[in-house]
């Protein structure tokens, strides 16, 4: 009877683990990402495609990911009371995270400055379009 629970538990460390993408809605937290995943499911009755979202606390050791950017997440075990996900990768960043590490490049404080933050968001946009538009 122990054998087969041995069995049990063995086969449980051996699943694979669940992985999403989702956007991060917020980094104010230290270590620390709430990062909402959607998914398209059918209506059960209607069959209409509706989206659901799912809001994780995601784990991120070294602060790498900021609201906006698009990230790869993984489940663990238990790392707090509401935290059972990591952070793998970002998988894209957001405009407003290029400004900020571009400030930071520069020597700039970012905290203190949202209004230069805003202007380098723009600068980045405008730099995208003009790029890739038609001459």
């Amino acid at each position: 009877m122990f054998s087969r629970f041995l069995e049990s538990v063995k086969g449980v460390r051996n699943m694979a683990r669940k992985r999403f993408v989702g956007t991060v809605v917020s980094d104010k937290m230290d270590k620390t990402r709430v990062v909402v995943v959607e998914r398209r499911v059918p209506h059960p009755l209607y069959k209409k495609v509706i989206k659901r979202r799912s809001k994780f606390y995601v784990h991120d050791e070294n602060n790498i990911s900021h609201v906006g950017d698009k990230v790869l997440i993984e489940e663990s075990k238990p790392i707090s009371k509401l935290k059972r996900w990591r952070l793998i990768t970002v998988v894209e960043r957001s405009a407003l995270a290029l400004a900020r590490e571009h400030l930071k490049e520069q020597g700039k404080d970012v905290s203190a400055e949202e209004e230069l933050v805003e202007k380098e968001v723009e600068e980045i946009i405008e730099g995208t379009t003009e790029e890739g538009g038609d001459e």
